[in-house]
Order: structure tokens, then sequence, then C-alpha cells
């Protein structure tokens, strides 16, 4: 009997002594994710379109978003939700303090007025309709001079002439890739592009060494500044090689 209730006391403090423990645990637990997982920094990488500013404001929403290891957990069941022009955002920690977001854009290089919907719509590499939308986008050029009554989001632009979109395509590649891109890029009667740069426009006739043209006009417009006129490209060949300016503000 006497040895019964020491076992049973026994038990009791180590019962006590194991909830005490488990307590102190929590208690610690505690006040690290309170004190110690505290957002100070956000990186913010990947971005064009958006600020970093907004960015930040899309991904800490809530009233408990000063907590790094709470959104940290948060995003990894949920995500940000639909953004403009975003395909995703993937949330990380740096460390305790520094929340990392990588923005990963919808590759987007140029658009055309839909008036029948009365928003543009911005197409990709492909020539996929990645969004519609009445905002305009700084630093896209919008396509004009071809025809293009209707669209469907993620598919394909419907022109008339496939021969005109691979051309757009190309062209709109080119310029990217020498971070060229206008403010319009007008095909006159001939389906041939005009680029329009301010008050800068650029025959660029046909496609015809189309790189190399381009290669030549990143290196010629940065001398155009300030300028009014029409830079010739059209005539440009390995064998012609002046290129024309003619100058309206003279």
């Amino acid at each position: 009997m006497i040895r019964e209730q020491r076992r049973r006391k026994k038990r009791r403090k180590i019962g006590l002594l194991v909830f005490l423990v488990l307590l102190l645990l929590i208690a610690i637990g505690t006040f690290i994710v309170i004190n110690v997982f505290t957002v100070e920094h956000v990186v913010v990488e990947g971005n064009e379109l958006y600020s970093p500013e907004q960015i930040q404001n899309m991904v800490l929403n809530d009233e408990y978003s000063w907590n790094s290891l709470y959104v940290d957990l948060k995003y990894r069941f949920l995500d940000v939700g639909d953004v403009p022009f975003v395909d995703t955002m993937e949330i990380s920690l740096d460390d305790p303090h520094t929340v990392r977001i990588s923005v990963y854009e919808k590759g987007i290089l140029g658009s055309f007025y839909i008036d029948t919907l009365g928003q543009y719509a911005y197409f990709d590499k492909d020539g996929f309709v990645v969004e519609t939308s009445s905002d305009v986008i700084e630093g896209v050029p919008k396509i004009t001079g071809i025809s293009c009554d209707t669209v469907v989001l993620y598919e394909k632009l419907p022109l008339e002439n496939e021969a005109i979109l691979n051309r757009l395509l190309s062209l709109t590649q080119i310029l990217k890739k020498y971070d060229l891109s206008p403010e319009n890029i007008h095909y006159d009667s001939a389906e041939n592009p005009v680029l329009i740069y301010g008050s800068i426009e650029v025959v660029v006739g046909s496609d015809d060494y189309l790189t190399q043209k381009i290669a030549r006009l990143s290196a010629i417009l940065p001398q155009l500044s300030g300028l009014s006129g029409t830079l010739h490209l059209d005539t440009w060949t390995p064998d012609t090689t002046d290129i024309v300016f003619d100058r309206s503000d003279l």
C-alpha cells in the first residue's frame, strides 16, 4: 500500500515535470515566434510593371503580416491571388527578419486596342493573349495599322494574315532584346512597320536584314534625343549602309 502511494506520487511528480517542461518549451517557442520572426526588410525581385511597394502591399496584406514566419507559412498553402500581368509570386525567408518576394511577370511584347472590349489585349512572344485590361503599361508598344477586332484570352491573336503576325512577333522580340520598345508600332499601307519614339519615326521597311537594322538603330537613336524627324532604315542593306535622317524641326 505504501509502495503504491509512493509510485503514484512519483508518477504525479514526473507528470507535473513533463507538463512544466512542455509549458516552458511552448513559452520559449512563443517568445521566439513573436520577438524573433519580425518583418524588418522586404526584398522584391523580378518586378517591372509594379513598384516594390505595390508588390509588398499585395503580399503583406493582413494584420499578422508583421510576423515573417506567419507570412512564410501562409504562402506555403495560399497563393497571392490573381494579379494582372503577373504569372506567379514566390515568397521565402532569407532570415527571420527578411522576406523575399520573387515576381514572375507575364512576358508581354505588345498590345492591340480592341474597340469591342474597350480594352487593350496584351500578347506574348508566341502571339497569345495573356491579359486584357484598360490599363496602359509603359514600355509596351501599341500596335496600329493591323486589324484585330476581337480576341480570346489565352488564345492566339486572330489576325487574318499569319505572315504579318509572325513578322510582328519577330520584330517585337528583337526590339525587346535591344531594349528599344517604341511607344507605337504602326503598319503602313504596304504592311511595313514604322516605329514611333516620341517625335522620332523610324521607317523599318521590309524584314530583310531586320536584326542588323535594329542593331544600328540602337546606336543611332540616342544621338537623336531632342530632335524631330524620320529615320530611314528601309534603304539600309549590307551594300548600301547610309542611313538618312530627315529632320522636321528645322
